[in-house]
This record gives structure tokens, C-alpha cells and sequence, in this order.
């Protein structure tokens, strides 16, 4: 994508109202930097690609919120930013919590990759109340949800099934299973 203002603002509008193929061309556009960003905080590849995928995430939902007076890369390294903030304190506080265990639980503990409230919510139902929500998503957030969980393939296998870039395929399946979860939360 042609990073001139005028395409990036067009961009941004079309994202503003739904438009994938904008949110693609976003995530593609803006995808290394916020990466590359993450890497260098992090050192680490797995918590610098998992942040992205929450900064796109997290972008995404709340893109009507975007300032154009400011540079849509800042805004997404601002969220990125604070990401890895919460990150860390979150890591910090579970060290304190387990400080009486021995050090090396401790670090399973913060390492471990817990299930998120998205997927707590949603292992908690049963299969055919968990079907009837998911026909309530649109089409392609049915389909990516029944790939990962249903038919078990990993991320790569539904990029190479979805014709899609990896990284489209994780935040799209990220995004489904907010919506999921906010689905079964409206319904109670």
C-alpha cells in the first residue's frame, strides 16, 4: 500500500466502516513496524508477535476512535506500547503472588499460557449451545472458528486453507473469539 496520506486516510475511513479488505491493508501496511517495535521491547519473537496480533486487535475494535491528527502508526505503537505495559505487570504481580513457591514454579506460572476470559467463556458451554452462538458470527469469523477448534488445524494449515497471510488468520481468529464471547455474554 501507498503509505501517502490521502490513501491512508481513504484506508482508514473504509476500516472505519467494516471494510476488510481495508483492515488487510492496514495489517499488512503497518504490520512490521509494529513488530519490529514489539522485538526490540521484547526480545522475545513469541510476547513480539503476540502483542501485534493484540495491537490489531485491539486497533481494530476501536478504530472509530482514531485521531487523524495524529500518525496511524504512532496511535498503533501508543497501544503496542501499552500492551507490553500490561504485559509486564501483569508478569510482575504473578511473581509476587507465587514469591512462596519455589522460584523456578513461579516462572512456569508467568510463562504459562493461561486461557484468556474469551476462552474461558466459551469452553464453558455446551456444544450445541456453543454451535447456536457461533452461527450467530458473520460467515468468516464461523468459518476460521470451526478451523482452529473443530477441525484442529493450526494457524499456518488455515492460511494455507483461507488462501490468507498467517498473521490475517490470527488476529481474524482473535477477533472471532471477542465476538464470540461478547455474543454468549448478551445472551445470558
Amino acid at each position: 500500500m501507498d503509505k501517502t496520506k490521502d490513501t491512508l486516510n481513504t484506508t482508514i475511513e473504509k476500516a472505519k466502516l467494516g471494510n476488510q479488505i481495508a483492515f488487510s491493508t492496514l495489517l499488512d501496511t503497518f504490520w512490521n513496524d509494529v513488530y519490529g517495535f514489539q522485538l526490540i521491547r521484547t526480545r522475545n519473537e513469541n510476547d513480539a508477535e503476540d502483542i501485534t496480533i493484540q495491537t490489531f486487535s485491539k486497533a481494530f475494535d476501536k478504530i472509530d476512535t482514531y485521531d487523524d491528527n495524529y500518525e496511524f502508526k504512532t496511535w498503533l505503537i501508543t497501544i503496542s506500547k501499552n500492551l507490553h505495559v500490561d504485559l509486564i505487570r501483569k508478569r510482575k504481580r504473578n511473581i509476587f503472588e507465587n514469591s512462596g513457591d519455589s522460584s523456578s514454579d513461579a516462572i512456569k506460572r508467568v510463562l504459562d499460557d493461561a486461557p484468556s476470559p474469551e476462552d474461558q467463556l466459551i469452553r464453558e458451554q455446551d456444544l450445541a449451545t456453543l454451535l447456536y452462538y457461533i452461527k450467530k458470527l458473520k460467515p468468516h469469523y464461523q468459518k476460521v472458528i470451526n478451523l482452529r477448534y473443530f477441525n484442529e488445524m493450526s494457524y499456518a494449515d488455515i492460511a494455507l486453507e483461507l488462501n490468507e497471510p498467517l498473521n490475517n488468520v490470527k488476529v481474524k481468529l482473535l477477533r472471532a473469539k471477542k465476538l464470540l464471547a461478547e455474543v454468549i455474554q448478551n445472551k445470558k
